[in-house]
């Protein structure tokens, strides 16, 4: 018997009689211009190591050219995907995310699509940061994700705060002259994800998409669905990824990036440090007047000038949202791995015998896994 789907929600697995059905869904997301096989390899290891509660499901409602279509539109895509997935397998009770680059961000909005809220979990008010209280102003926050307890949202060298700015898309080596030029030609390339990308999406004065999706809007409750998640981790190459920075995929201000370590976990190659970094209690992201004017000015005279101005602002506030929640970020380094500079697929393994310097990262996450999912038994059955 397989406890493995993929391909499609139709593919789900059949189980007979007396098998013990598979608790857990955890839903592989790729990246851009991808498919559900840049999961093989990761896909048996989590397989073989998290066992029979697992259903591990590779998505691929967003395959290849599909993901230029914009990141609400694979979002919505990929919330229909999982739903399809849950209505088919009888059983599953908690939910749990692991997605690549560009996948990161599809997934943060498909679980806001998913998101029911509850004014109560477990009997225990808990604040928009995912910390139990006594006396809370702000109760819960949490709820359900497609109906199923969310346990782990995981992010592998995703772009949460965009790639606009300095080094923040690296194959530019940070020359200037590319950094403006990459911006207008982005759409041409790559589509409406492209301007979500480079926060050029929306009129002037309106909020770009990566803004909204770091706070509770009108449409969608992005931030409540995150802290609905009791574990969320943001896997970050510190160097050579030729696709994604460091300070994107980390959550980081440019001052708060340090000179990272050269020396690996012990039992973890690559792995060069964790870091928790508890919810920060802000009144969430703002889009002010200033903001505004700077991303009309940014549009239409892109001068170095008021390009930087408008990305330092919308980076501020979308750090400022994200912030509310807690997050474990994990730093990764291949300085000394045979293909460094394959680091953006080195961190899963999309290719087994070219990028599997990556395998002790995997290792990492479902290690991870194992630790939450049996921190949620014991909490289950006390």
């Amino acid at each position: 018997m397989s406890n493995s789907t993929q391909g499609s929600a139709s593919s789900s697995v059949g189980f007979s009689t007396g098998d013990k059905r598979p608790d857990h869904l955890l839903v592989l997301v790729h990246g851009i211009l991808a498919s559900p096989n840049d999961w093989i390899y990761a896909e048996a290891e989590l397989k073989r190591r998290l066992g029979s509660n697992f259903l591990i499901y590779a998505s691929s409602s967003n395959s290849f050219i599909k993901t230029f279509e914009g990141i609400d539109v694979a979002g919505r895509r990929l919330a229909a995907e999982v739903e399809n997935v849950v209505e088919e397998n009888f059983g599953l009770t908690k939910i749990s995310f692991l997605a690549h680059s560009l996948g990161g961000l599809f997934t943060r909005y498909a679980i806001a699509v998913l998101y029911s809220s509850d004014d109560l979990t477990m009997g225990k008010n808990v604040t928009l940061q995912g910390a139990e209280t006594d006396d809370s102003k702000e109760t819960l926050r949490s709820g359900l994700i497609a109906g199923l307890e969310p346990i782990n949202f995981i992010t592998l060298a995703t772009p949460h705060l965009g790639v606009r700015g300095n080094k923040q898309l690296p194959f530019l080596l940070g020359v200037e002259m590319l950094e403006k030029l990459a911006p207008p030609l982005a759409p041409l390339l790559v589509g409406r994800t492209g301007r979500q990308l480079f926060l050029t999406d929306e009129k002037p004065g309106n909020r770009s998409l990566l803004l909204r999706m770091a706070s509770d809007c009108e449409d969608n409750e992005y931030i409540s669905a995150l802290a609905a998640f009791k574990n969320r981790a943001v896997y970050a190459n510190v160097s050579y990824d030729h696709m994604v920075g460091w300070r994107t995929s980390s959550i980081r201000r440019e001052t708060e990036l340090i000179q990272p370590s050269r020396q690996s976990l012990d039992g973890y190659k690559h792995v060069v440090g964790v870091e928790y970094c508890p919810a920060v209690s802000s009144d969430g992201p703002h889009f002010p007047s200033e903001a505004a004017r700077a991303k009309e000015a940014a549009q239409t005279i892109p001068t170095a000038q008021n390009i930087d101005k408008y990305h330092h602002i919308m980076e501020e506030e979308m750090i400022r949202g994200l912030q509310r929640v807690s997050w474990k970020k994990v730093d990764v380094s291949f300085h000394d791995a045979p293909w460094p500079f394959s680091a953006h697929n080195n961190i899963h393994v999309k290719t087994e015998w070219l990028h599997n310097a990556g395998a002790s990262i995997i290792s990492h996450v479902v290690d991870s896994i194992k630790q939450h999912e049996y921190r949620s038994t014991i909490f289950a059955n006390l």
